[in-house]
């Protein structure tokens, strides 16, 4: 077995590279992943179905001779207002849409998983024996966030998330699991990070779908992120109205959060707000509160969303996790949106946003014609 020496170095090696924490664990069945077979078993992975993966209930089977795994973590947050503050500021007749704070900058698998090889690579200096290390970014059948909690990281919060002390919640988790026998950071007979929760129930109470049965309990069917993101069918009739603009993911379970009131901001422009003008560069904030622009990401027009062809689609999001949810499932969502914007006849924008949903009321995909359909009727 390595010397605890050889995971302090790790935690530092990792940090000198850019991550903002790492921890490391042994590769175990820990108690939370005892629940995942009656999660699923009552259907709250929707159409997830790669959650059913049963490798997923044991690191162990994620890769063979595995037998610790290093956790890392990647703040993402911007000094841009929360969604809970911007949409308070949103003008009716300039409707927008709200993106997961998360995407809207770079691809964050490609960012961190950046790192975690450049931290594999600096493993084989220090340990010249052969081994094997296998990295994912939200792309491996093991569940970050537990791994994460056992290493040390934080507590896994009443949203289902990890929660750090310090660094709150918007960050990104990546493993790299190896078969180097490493001193876990938490220690033999110690606690991992106690659950801060408290009696607070804000998460809980702000959910616009009600997606939480129960507190550190989840049904994604009702998840706006799942609605936006995962969700390839038509967003279910009674869930549209509460989904607000959300036009890719959701942030509120995490915005209303304590313990991201003093979460510290990303220096990386990676994660800044992506510019939609030709050069498409990161674009820093100036001023003390961040405005929307005309083309950022942070609350992107509606009438810009609703004209997009697939062409345009797969240009301005090349790079990008928006990328994920396909022209497709983006213009429904943009749909979505503009029925709940209670925008008007005679509002600046109204007919552009009009005769863009009368267009894609009769395009030839029948979910987003369905969808532009909706929200003509609530328009009209």
């Amino acid at each position: 077995m390595a010397e605890a020496a050889d995971t302090i170095w790790i935690v530092e090696q990792a940090k000198g590279i850019g991550c903002d924490l790492c921890g490391v664990v042994r590769a175990e069945k820990f108690p939370e992943l005892e629940n995942t077979q009656d999660w699923l078993g009552r259907g709250y992975a929707g159409e997830m179905k790669y959650l059913s993966d049963p490798r997923r209930d044991d690191p162990r089977g994620a890769m063979p001779g595995v037998r610790s795994i290093m956790v890392c973590l990647l703040n993402y947050n911007t000094a841009y207002p929360l969604s809970t503050v911007a949409k308070l500021r949103a003008k009716q007749d300039d409707p927008r849409g709200w993106m997961s704070r998360y995407a809207w900058g770079d691809d964050y698998h490609e960012v961190l998983m950046e790192r975690l090889k450049a931290l594999i690579a600096l493993l084989r200096q220090r340990f010249p024996d052969p081994f094997e290390a296998r990295a994912y970014v939200d792309t491996g059948p093991v569940q970050e966030r537990v791994l994460a909690k056992y290493a040390g990281l934080g507590w896994l919060g009443k949203n289902t998330l990890l929660l750090n002390q310090t660094l709150g919640s918007y960050f990104f988790l990546g493993v790299i699991l190896t078969t180097l026998d490493l001193e876990p950071t938490v220690g033999e007979g110690e606690m991992p990070p106690l659950d801060l929760c408290g009696s607070c129930q804000r998460c809980l109470e702000a959910c616009p779908t009600q997606a939480f049965v129960e507190p550190y309990v989840m049904d994604a069917r009702k998840c706006i992120s799942y609605l936006t993101i995962e969700l390839r069918g038509s967003i279910p009739s009674e869930l549209r109205e509460p989904m607000g603009n959300h036009v890719f993911g959701c942030d509120i379970c995490q915005d209303v959060c304590p313990w991201n009131r003093r979460a510290p901001a990303s220096p990386l422009a990676q994660f800044q707000p992506r510019d939609l003008s030709p050069h498409q560069e990161a674009a820093v904030p100036s001023e003390a509160v961040p405005k929307a622009r005309e083309d950022s990401l942070f609350l992107p027009r509606l009438d810009w969303l609703l004209t997009l062809s697939e062409v345009d689609f797969r240009e301005a999001f090349r790079g990008s996790p928006v990328k994920r949810t396909k022209w497709s499932g983006l213009v429904r969502n943009a749909c979505v949106a503009a029925g709940n914007s209670g925008i008007r006849p005679g509002s600046a924008n109204y007919a552009r946003i009009l005769v863009s949903l009368q267009k894609l009321a009769t395009c030839d995909d029948s979910i987003v014609a369905e969808s532009a359909q909706w929200a003509l009727s609530r328009i009209q």
